[in-house]
């Protein structure tokens, strides 16, 4: 038996432990600030000049998506590479293949961080959630993503270490998944130099946004936690895993059932009811694997619950898994019907979200960071005192985030649908927000309890550090992998799988491909699945800029643009939403939480309002709307309207398919004239004086357009 001698890099692994500390503080920091804004509005801050068309906005629909980007892709992703790098070359008895690949990897995703946290406040955004990135750094992750995978994978062709343990099956079912989700919903068609328009519109984009949304959360924020579970877990309690056949069975079941389980976020909209269907199905199903994988983890430690008690450590990863176990039932249950009908729009999903966030994600990462870097170090943690400290002021403040928003989206819920003997709605919209404020308080106080938790381990990891001095490599040495595999007595059939890691990805992605192949290609491909309405026109070229600078203010993270089948829906805000009407929008602004009221009928009906109406709520929403939390749009008042993207956007539309006429795309700013001078003499017969030229126009004219088109509505089948 031939002995290699080689070492471990360690100083990758010190880089992405240092960068997820650094991006976890400013994700909870931006959190805490977002939760902050529901509490007391006037923090917003919008508008601040940074440039001859450039703003900053630090309102809530800028921040809440530099927030979740912060913390997925920042803190969670820089977490994924710190473990992957140190369990992979342990697990595989290897260095990594390349070590330049790692430094490229390492720079590359910290600068796709720095240029979110630039563009997002900036309003560059495609509007999508989890994926508002625009399309050159879309390329950029796409580029870096595939350094990681050519790094990991070749590393893992290259080892001595012939079967494949459970940890690395979840890491290349991420990778592969992940690769597929990026490409596809991020097919979008650039019109400039940083905006583009997604290449699917309405029901479509809203299939594929969730399709890949939802399994962001499954195969970012849970298949490679589940990895790092499968390594750090067993390490810190010195066991074994508990099966190794219900580990075949979680995986093989959860990678196959998690990728259909998208379209339980758009249940009772204008999605195609087979589609929901599906939805569901899948989605209830996935509590039986995400509960082997729960219950393989905490069976891990029997016999060791002693230890749990005394080791911090185990603390913190016995909590997140815990939290695995609560998401995963939650989510099956608010992917039935009648569940979805309550908690959709409301704060309970807020609170399910950050159960899985701070409980799952961020518990499992502060275990393993307390693990892993005195390790690296070769050293003892400053304090295990303050570990604990950190541990009870990290789970008080789960607590008190998670319950105050369970309760909040139980009352809003209610309040949203009860009537009067009279038959009317009970409560105008603007009074289940002023009865939400208390709510809020307790989850930013709970939040800020998280944050403080981590600034605790800050402090005791970088005494750590500097006590220990510079990290170093671990020289090691394994037998080479040589010659080959003889069968000993017998084996399990799935051992012929791990030993063959090119064959075990192509099943991984063909497992995969197919839940999303079955709900997307019918959807593309059969015309019945959305009924046109001869009604519905494209957007004017104002009304477009419009819709573009209401994505850009982040609108959709508070409104929704769907109006659902339900008695309390169509009485507040007229008929419910048809597939017919979204084909024109690229992308779509269906939303996933109403923290003001729906949008889709805003012009048309008994919701209609006044020009001047929406001028003065878009300056001062608290006087004219008394307990509105939602932010001033001062600054779009003395903004000048871009005009010279006129012609690019609408020649962008009409390569997606929106039937403008030939040529129009020159004389498009001649309309848009019109039709700001139009809406400026309105105005003025109000008493407002304002020049036509600026975004509050553009602005009110896309509010205006909405919900007009459905007053004719005759639906015609193509």
């Amino acid at each position: 038996m031939h002995i290699e001698k080689f070492s471990y890099d360690n100083k990758i692994v010190r880089n992405f432990a240092f960068a997820t500390i650094l991006w976890g503080i400013v994700g909870m920091l931006v959190g805490v600030w977002v939760a902050l804004l529901m509490v007391f509005p006037q923090m917003n801050l919008g508008g601040i000049p940074v440039g001859s068309k450039e703003t900053i906005g630090l309102t809530f629909g800028r921040l809440r998506p530099l927030h979740t980007n912060a913390v997925i892709f920042a803190f969670v992703g820089n977490g994924i590479f710190m473990g992957y790098y140190y369990s992979l070359q342990r697990l595989l008895k290897t260095r990594m293949f390349s070590d330049l690949l790692g430094r490229i990897h390492f720079w590359g995703w910290q600068l796709i961080i720095v240029a979110a946290a630039l563009t997002i406040p900036l309003g560059i955004t495609t509007g999508k959630e989890y994926a508002e990135l625009e399309w050159p750094i879309d390329i950029a992750i796409t580029l870096i993503w595939v350094v990681f995978g050519l790094n990991m994978f070749i590393t893992i062709l290259k080892r001595r270490e012939r079967h494949l343990y459970v940890a690395i099956w979840f890491y290349i079912a991420t990778f592969v998944t992940i690769a597929v989700l990026h490409i596809v919903n991020s097919i979008e068609l650039p019109f400039s130099v940083m905006k583009s328009y997604s290449w699917y519109a309405g029901v479509q984009d809203a299939l594929v946004q969730w399709w890949y949304g939802h399994n962001a959360v499954a195969f970012f924020l849970t298949t490679p936690y589940l990895g790092l579970m499968y390594y750090f877990l067993p390490k810190a309690a010195n066991r074994p895993v508990y099966s190794y056949r219900l580990s075949i069975i979680h995986f093989w079941a959860l990678i196959f059932l998690y990728i259909w389980a998208g379209p339980h976020h758009l249940l009772y909209t204008a999605l195609p009811n087979w589609a929901q269907s599906l939805g569901v199905v899948f989605s209830f199903t996935l509590i039986f694997p995400s509960w082997g994988g729960m219950i393989n983890g905490l069976l891990t430690l029997r016999g060791a619950w002693d230890k749990v008690r005394e080791d911090v450590i185990l603390k913190f990863m016995v909590v997140a898994v815990t939290a695995y176990g609560m998401s995963t039932f939650e989510g099956p249950m608010l992917s039935l019907k009648n569940v979805n009908a309550i908690a959709h729009f409301t704060d309970w999903i807020i609170a399910h979200v950050h159960i899985g966030g701070l409980g799952w994600n961020g518990m499992l990462t502060f275990g393993i960071l307390y693990w892993l870097i005195p390790r690296i170090y070769k050293t003892e943690l400053y304090s295990k005192k303050l570990a604990n400290v950190h541990f009870w002021i990290a789970t008080l403040g789960i607590l008190f985030y998670a319950i105050p928003m369970y309760w909040a989206g139980f009352k809003q819920s209610l309040m949203w649908k009860e009537f009067t003997d009279a038959g009317n709605l009970k409560y105008p919209f603007v009074e289940t927000v002023t009865q939400m404020r208390p709510f809020y308080a307790l989850r930013a106080f709970g939040g800020t309890l998280f944050l403080i938790g981590a600034l605790v381990m800050v402090y005791n990891l970088v005494v750590t550090v500097r006590r220990a001095g510079v990290v170093k490599d671990d020289e090691t040495e394994a037998p080479a992998l040589e010659g080959s595999y003889k069968k000993h007595g017998s084996e399990h059939w799935h051992r012929v799988i791990e030993r063959k890691p090119v064959p075990f990805l192509i099943l991984t992605l063909i497992v995969i491909l197919i839940g999303g192949m079955i709900e997307l290609i019918p959807t593309f491909l059969v015309k019945e699945n959305i009924p046109t309405i001869s009604s519905v026109k494209p957007y004017t070229p104002l009304e477009l800029q419009g819709r573009d600078i209401y994505i850009r203010e982040g609108c959709y993270t508070c409104h929704s643009q769907m109006i659902r089948p339900f008695r309390s829906e169509t009485a507040r805000y007229g008929e419910y939403s048809k597939a017919g009407e979204f084909v024109y929008d690229h992308p779509f602004q269906w939303g996933s939480k109403r923290t003001g009221p729906d949008l889709q009928r805003e012009g048309s009906g008994n919701l209609k309002k006044s020009n001047s109406w929406h001028y003065n709520h878009m300056d001062d929403p608290q006087a004219i709307s008394t307990g509105s939390i939602m932010p001033s749009y001062a600054f779009l008042l003395d903004h000048n309207l871009d005009t010279s993207t006129t012609n690019a956007k609408i020649k962008a539309m009409q390569t997606l398919g929106v039937p403008y006429a030939v040529g129009y795309a020159a004389k498009a700013n001649l309309d848009l004239i019109k039709q700001e001078e139009d809406i400026a003499k309105n105005l003025k017969q109000d008493g407002i004086e304002t020049p036509p030229n600026k975004e509050i126009i553009a602005v009110i004219a896309y509010l205006q357009r909405l919900g007009t088109d459905i007053e004719k509505f005759k639906p015609v089948q193509k």
